[in-house]
């Protein structure tokens, strides 16, 4: 534990805390300010964006981890397992009325993205971490930190890599902390951000 945290795999009833928690977290994002760049529309977006993430094909993969401190959830991981980081057609489906309620006509935006990610994606198997964030309120506190390393344990133990793409060139020296290097860079078409790939051995 760091601090007193506790991390614990996320069940369905977490998921609106967990969405809540992570629209803060990402409202300042240049890939999500890129894809919806009205301040009010995005506050209401995002959270449906990864409420519908977490539910319909998250949890399912049992790679939705949430971090508390005296039951206040301050932080989430959205992980996927090696082999399952491309989400089912029914997934989709599933999400799709959600996206377009949450993004209307930036879903395009919202599309692209995902397909340019989809494009460069490594293709040997490794645990994807796809989505990590804190709450603005507690961020520095540990809770990140916290829900790394609990994943990279079990990663190290598996003998499995891990890939993320880090979305603000800021964070890639904390992903760098933990073990992660920059294996390339995606610039969303455009006019969009850069995205910086990074690849982590298991440790051992």
């Amino acid at each position: 534990m760091t601090a007193g945290i506790d991390v614990h795999f996320a069940r369905k009833q977490d998921v609106p805390a967990l969405a809540r928690v992570l629209g803060r977290a990402f409202f300042d994002d240049p890939v999500m300010e890129w894809m919806q760049p009205h301040d009010k529309r995005r506050a209401r977006a995002l959270p449906r964006v990864f409420s519908a993430m977490a539910r319909h094909h998250f949890l399912a993969g049992g790679g939705v981890q949430v971090a508390r401190r005296v039951g206040e959830m301050g932080g989430a991981a959205l992980w996927d397992p090696p082999g399952r980081w491309k989400q089912t057609q029914a997934e989709e489906l599933r999400m799709m009325p959600r996206l377009l309620v949450a993004l209307g006509r930036r879903s395009g935006r919202g599309m692209a993205i995902s397909e340019l990610m989809k494009r460069h994606h490594p293709e040997e198997p490794h645990w994807y971490l796809a989505v990590l964030g804190s709450d603005p309120f507690v961020r520095g506190a540990g809770f990140g930190k916290a829900l790394m390393e609990s994943r990279l344990r079990r990663c190290d133990a598996e003998g499995a890599p891990c890939y993320l793409e880090s979305t603000k060139e800021s964070n890639v020296p904390y992903y760098m902390r933990f073990g992660f290097d920059v294996t390339g860079e995606l610039t969303i078409p455009g006019g969009g951000p850069t995205m910086w790939q990074m690849w982590r051995p298991p440790a051992g």
